[in-house]
């Protein structure tokens, strides 16, 4: 029983990184109909800034953090600027390839920037507790408490303010939304900076308890990719409850089967949910 629980916790704290990488995937892709396959990077890039922060200049982890996020967050929307934007009527595919160039680039920049090395964030959480029985260090507690509130003021962000209500009418109709007066580009940058935010966050809060190095968003965003063909693309409520039955299943199948299978294991929950319910666990209205 007590393993039982200890790999539900850790399932918990697999899934809320994952939901919190898929949010920003699924909120660009909801919105802006964009496969942005450089997430990834902006994933990796925000652990680096963070890291980077905290070794040369001894700034505290949470300000570290929050500069790693504005800093992403920017970015995001100079690639909205730059790249996406003059793409928008262009053919669909154009798109992948100007995702799948910054994707690259950004890896190499980070290569030549930080060099290939694999390294470790010190956290100022790294306790170990004891809680319910199970051993957890204060950081994974912080990373389930963290994508909890940032999931919570995300939701009240879309549901509770007029900005977030432009988010979600332009998801639903981008020709209705600017009919009606929305500005679509300010709504596309703000979209991107969120999905950049959101990418920080996750890399910031998960860096402490695995590795830093250039290409450590492959498999994040390969699942993240999996998580919102599984809840629905373009759906949150799909994004967070994809991650989080990923983030179990990984966790209880590495211990029960082997944890030299657990990274197949959710390309085969893609094939079985599929099967099931072909446009995934919640609709494209469930934005």
């Amino acid at each position: 029983m007590d393993i039982l629980t200890q790999q539900l916790f850790n399932g918990l704290t697999i899934g809320s990184v994952y939901s919190l990488v898929a949010l920003g995937l699924t909120l660009v892709y909801g919105i802006l109909h964009i496969p942005n396959f450089a997430h990834g990077a902006l994933y990796m890039l925000g652990a680096y800034i963070t890291l980077t922060l905290m070794l040369l200049w001894g700034v505290h982890y949470w300000i570290a953090m929050a500069v790693s996020v504005l800093v992403v967050g920017l970015l995001g929307v100079i690639m909205d600027r730059l790249v996406f934007h003059p793409l928008r009527n262009a053919p669909p595919i154009h798109d992948k390839i100007a995702a799948i160039g910054i994707l690259l680039f950004l890896e190499a920049f980070a290569q030549l920037i930080w060099g290939a090395d694999y390294r470790t964030m010190e956290t100022p959480y790294g306790q170990v507790i004891d809680l319910f029985g199970m051993t957890a260090t204060m950081q994974r507690v912080l990373i389930n408490i963290g994508a909890i509130v940032v999931m919570i003021l995300l939701f009240l962000f879309l549901k509770k303010t007029y900005i977030g209500s432009t988010i979600i009418a332009m998801a639903q109709n981008r020709e209705g939304a600017h009919l009606v007066g929305i500005n679509t580009n300010k709504v596309a940058m703000l979209t991107f900076m969120i999905s950049g935010g959101l990418a920080a966050i996750a890399a910031s809060l998960s860096a402490p308890i695995n590795l830093v190095f250039p290409g450590m968003g492959h498999l994040v965003i390969l699942k993240a990719f999996v998580i919102i063909i599984l809840g629905g693309m373009g759906s949150v409520p799909g994004a967070i409850l994809g991650g989080y039955i990923l983030g179990f299943t990984e966790s209880l199948g590495a211990t029960y089967l082997s944890n030299d299978y657990k990274d197949i294991i959710a390309f085969l929950m893609l094939v079985v949910i599929l099967s099931i319910k072909p446009k995934g666990l919640f609709s494209r209205e469930g934005f």
